[in-house]
């Protein structure tokens, strides 16, 4: 077996991860300086003298800049709600920090995640949920590729976190941090809204809050506060708790309803990202599948009818509350991702 690299962030998952890596074959962490990570250099080479192995630190902060932060504000600032770890997964951590682990002589890349890959009947990769279904972050791998893939191992795929710390605790395995990585590794003690602020792409800017038959209610402070699904802040007075509704940046507009104004029976997605190989004759025929639409949502039964230029509309047998655009839409067949595509506006703006 070849070199394999292990992404290191401090956290006890990567140190594991790492700690079993070692078991079969040669290793090398590498860590990538983001501009955003509080774990000091010193510590993160303390953990490759535990466990024996070299430590290579890269500097990716521009990248992460553009690629991860800037796509974060952008859109935000465009009425949608941004997954950063979906866009960070493929493109820095086995895109950029894979590259650089290459020029080591690494022909894989490992990390701490709860999925877990299989080779299907054709001998290429299959993505799978990890054994731990509280853990399970096979949702942020979606839109990995089929060559990444190839290229990936994710030795916790099979634990639980429970057996994670039990084994990091009797190997006398000791995380550099004791914190459990977030979604937003970048926004660290404050709110998104404020942090949009910060970058300077978000001026407060007033602007009327609607409902879904046009009538106003009020007015909000800015629309970079809100997210479709959200309740708190709207401050508008009503029989029922309302709920963002639809985002409309063009006019400044904030859509409210309630509980019920949230369902949806179907979505757009674009930029599909196809796991298991679709035969040449079947490309558009209609797939039967769990769909999630967020990291915490129990993925809903639906029938995907594929499109061209990488989109698909998805049909869920039960309408689904807040399906937001700019989130995720991941399909499960079974334990398996087989794909995933960006939820793009369901409605045509006036």
């Amino acid at each position: 077996m070849g070199l394999t690299a292990v992404a290191v962030s401090g956290g006890v998952d990567s140190l594991v991860a790492a700690w079993r890596l070692k078991k079969e074959g040669p290793v090398a962490g590498v860590h990538f300086k983001t501009g955003y990570h509080p774990v000091p250099d010193e510590a993160i080479r303390r953990i490759g003298e535990r466990l024996d192995i070299p430590i290579h630190i890269f500097d990716i902060r521009t990248s992460f800049k553009e690629e991860v932060v800037d796509y974060f504000v952008n859109t935000y600032m465009s009425g949608r709600t941004p997954n950063p770890c979906l866009v960070c997964n493929p493109a820095i951590k086995f895109g950029r920090v894979f590259d650089a682990a290459r020029t080591l002589g690494a022909d894989r890349m490992a990390t701490g995640h709860y999925a877990q890959i299989r080779s299907g009947p054709d001998g290429g990769p299959r993505l799978f949920r990890g054994k731990d279904p509280k853990k399970d972050q096979s949702y942020f791998l979606a839109f990995l590729s089929r060559t990444q893939l190839t290229a990936a191992a994710f030795p916790l795929g099979g634990m639980t976190k429970s057996e994670v710390k039990a084994l990091a605790a009797r190997e006398g395995l000791r995380p550099a941090s004791a914190s459990e990585s977030q979604d937003v590794c970048f926004i660290r003690g404050a709110r998104y809204g404020d942090f949009l602020v910060r970058q300077g792409n978000a001026a407060p800017a007033p602007g009327p809050i609607e409902d879904v038959r046009g009538r106003r209610l009020g007015e909000h402070k800015g629309l970079h506060l809100f997210t479709v699904g959200q309740r708190r802040g709207i401050d508008c007075p009503a029989e029922a708790p309302y709920y963002v509704v639809r985002i409309d940046p063009r006019r400044n507009r904030l859509i409210v309803g309630f509980k019920e104004d949230l369902l949806s029976s179907e979505c757009r997605v674009s930029g599909v990202n196809w796991i298991r190989p679709r035969p040449v004759d079947a490309l558009s025929d209609p797939i039967d599948a769990a769909v999630r639409i967020r990291y915490r949502h129990k993925a809903a039964p639906a029938r995907i009818y594929p499109a061209e230029d990488k989109t698909a509309v998805i049909r869920f047998q039960t309408p689904q509350s807040a399906v937001t655009p700019g989130q995720g839409a991941v399909f499960y067949v079974g334990e398996e991702v087989v794909g995933a595509g960006w939820i793009e506006a369901g409605w045509i703006e006036e």
